[in-house]
């Protein structure tokens, strides 16, 4: 893997010089790439989904790169129109979704690896979407601790961004920097590849394949003109101006509240005069000459803070609107790019409403607070409800206590975590409530008990920084090794305005599993039978689909990946095919066994 990581390595530091890129196509030629890409993608929900072809990462080969790559040398590779689907969005409304073959998922993969390492270097500092060691909480943390003195918010959201993105445009963005035809072909085919819906097929004459692995990085090299527009032009245009001047009846009462301390004056006698002080505030919020522009983007959705007139920030979304509409012929959406008043309104951004430090008779410095929607508090609780109360969910009734409690645990860890930095994040009590009495009822329903037994048996306390705290707590334990433990609740819900939430960046037991996926691939020999060539990966969904109903016994192969707790086994072909066909596998000799 060293070679691919030098690779990228080289290609990072010319993106770091804005240096142009060429001969990149060849690099396409490196088998280590793709078991890199490999690595990273064959652990996704996705990897055992079908696109137009009956091909998943089950049967994962070196056999199967090198034919890649052999198309690719004779320029002879072709892309698979994408198999359309269509999930829900949170408006009610459908979202199209591209699902690509595998083989087009791993070169994707590979070419996203290249065009990131060269790109990132050069995106603006204030996108954050699908960017490594970036996400919704490093654009929120941003806004809570940068931003300051913000009168009116500019929320922008562009109508169907990843449909409309123009081809040309695209294309011409990416001939700028990157001088190599072959693999700008390759990018122009991958774009203009199609898609089946019903299985009738449908050119796609403009967008990003939905679902594609490469797509949200197309997506922000064609955004990063936008970034470039607001930077340099928009910011030094509406950015003007020192400090604001002084408030000269601001400065006029804190010397009064001085000599009154001076001649002995009671606290009682300086209140007026300290809150007629505060309702002013130091500076002059009036000043014709300061000027503030500031700017973040997510994805499609980025919003701007203006410190100046609502005349002018209404110039700034007209700006907006008429370049996306003549450089990158895209709209802006009506219904929700709007202009916010930052005291007496709220902007949405990211499923938070932002706005800034509002107290009757208090001027303050426009400080940002960050806060949960009440709709998203009664969205989420809803998922628990039934008729108005909590309800059990009776499809986890046969699944064990563990891993219902581990599942509701889970799914509140994340509410509490994307919420940290809310200033009004003890809402979440009330869906605590919710999703507790949801789980009793739950177990409660599995153990043919109530929900008040339930509660005595799973109580727990756990310790926080906060102290002691109850939760529900199921504890499983295990000869020789520590007891699996799930826990619901026992989070504080105090707002964390500082708490560090990395969202994207893998963990080590994740790292290693890849590199260790990678090593046995590399070792060409059959888990099962020890034989040599001919090796493919046979891959589960998940660990449960390893369990056998009934009481007849377990296949060897299952034996082996379950011993292991690896979703994943090296297997000669033959082994592979006894697999699917349900015959016995050939085993190797006992003595020995495969050092992985």
């Amino acid at each position: 893997m060293r070679n691919a990581e030098a690779t990228l390595a080289v290609i990072r530091e010319r993106g770091k010089k804005s240096l142009d890129l060429e001969d990149v196509y060849r690099q396409l030629y490196n088998p280590d790439l793709y078991l890199m890409a490999y690595g990273r993608i064959s652990r996704n929900a996705g990897a055992m989904t079908r696109g137009t072809t009956q091909e998943t990462v089950d049967g994962m080969s070196m056999g199967k790169i090198q034919d890649i790559i052999g198309l690719l040398r004779n320029e002879r590779y072709r892309w698979t129109p994408v198999r359309r689907t269509f999930i829900p969005k949170a408006n009610g409304k459908l979202r199209p979704l591209g699902i690509p073959a595998w083989s087009d998922k791993l070169l994707q993969e590979v070419m996203r690896s290249l065009l990131d390492a060269y790109y990132e270097p050069q995106f603006s500092p204030h996108s954050h979407g699908f960017r490594p060691a970036r996400g919704c909480h490093s654009a929120l943390k941003d806004i809570l601790h940068a931003w300051t003195g913000v009168k009116w918010f500019i929320e922008g959201d562009i109508k169907g961004c990843f449909d409309n993105i123009d081809h040309a445009i695209l294309t011409s963005i990416l001939r700028e920097k990157i001088h190599d035809g072959r693999f700008l072909n390759l990018v122009e085919n991958l774009i203009k590849a199609g898609y089946l819906e019903e299985w009738k097929y449908r050119p796609t004459l403009s967008g990003t394949p939905q679902g594609g692995i490469v797509s949200p990085l197309l997506a922000n090299i064609y955004l990063d003109r936008l970034d470039k527009f607001v930077e340099q032009t928009l910011i030094p245009e509406f950015t003007k101006g020192g400090p604001k001047r002084k408030c000269k009846e601001y400065h006029r009462l804190t010397l009064a509240i001085w000599r009154a301390k001076a001649k002995g004056a009671t606290e009682g006698d300086l209140k007026p005069l300290r809150r007629k002080a505060r309702s002013l505030g130091a500076s002059d919020p009036f000043d014709p000459n300061y000027r503030r522009l500031r700017y973040i983007r997510y994805a499609d959705d980025f919003l701007l803070g203006f410190d100046g007139p609502k005349e002018e920030a209404e110039e700034i979304k007209t700006r907006l609107g008429t370049f996306l509409r003549d450089h990158l012929k895209l709209e802006l959406s009506p219904e929700k790019t709007l202009i916010t008043h930052a005291r007496t309104e709220k902007a949405r951004f990211l499923g938070y409403n932002i706005s800034t430090y509002n107290k009757p008779g208090l001027q303050g410095h426009g400080n940002i607070t960050l806060r949960i929607p009440p709709q998203v508090i009664k969205a989420k609780a809803a998922r628990y409800m039934a008729k108005g109360k909590p309800a059990g969910r009776p499809e986890l009734i046969d699944d064990s206590d563990l891993s219902i409690v581990g599942l509701y645990g889970s799914e509140y860890r994340g509410y509490t975590q994307y919420y940290a930095y809310a200033a009004n994040r003890y809402w979440l009590h009330y869906l605590h409530w919710v999703m507790a009495t949801s789980l009793l009822k739950t177990l409660a329903g599995k153990h043919k008990s109530t929900a008040k037994r339930m509660a005595q048996r799973f109580a727990a306390r756990v310790i926080t920084r906060y102290g002691v705290m109850k939760c529900l707590q199921v504890e499983k334990p295990r000869e020789g090794k520590a007891p699996l433990i799930a826990t619901f609740g026992g989070i504080p819900l105090k707002t964390q305005p500082f708490a560090v939430i990395d969202e994207f960046s893998p963990g080590r037991d994740c790292i290693r599993t890849r590199a260790e996926l990678e090593q046995r691939l590399r070792a060409d020999e059959c888990e099962l039978c020890g034989s040599r060539g001919n090796i493919e990966v046979h891959h589960v969904r998940k660990l449960a689909d390893l369990k056998v109903q009934g009481r007849r016994e377990r296949p060897a192969w299952i034996r082996v990946m379950a011993s292991r707790r690896r979703k994943t086994l090296i297997v000669c072909r033959e082994c592979h095919d006894a697999i699917h066909a349900g015959r016995p596998t050939r085993m190797r000799d006992p003595q020995d066994a495969h050092p992985f």
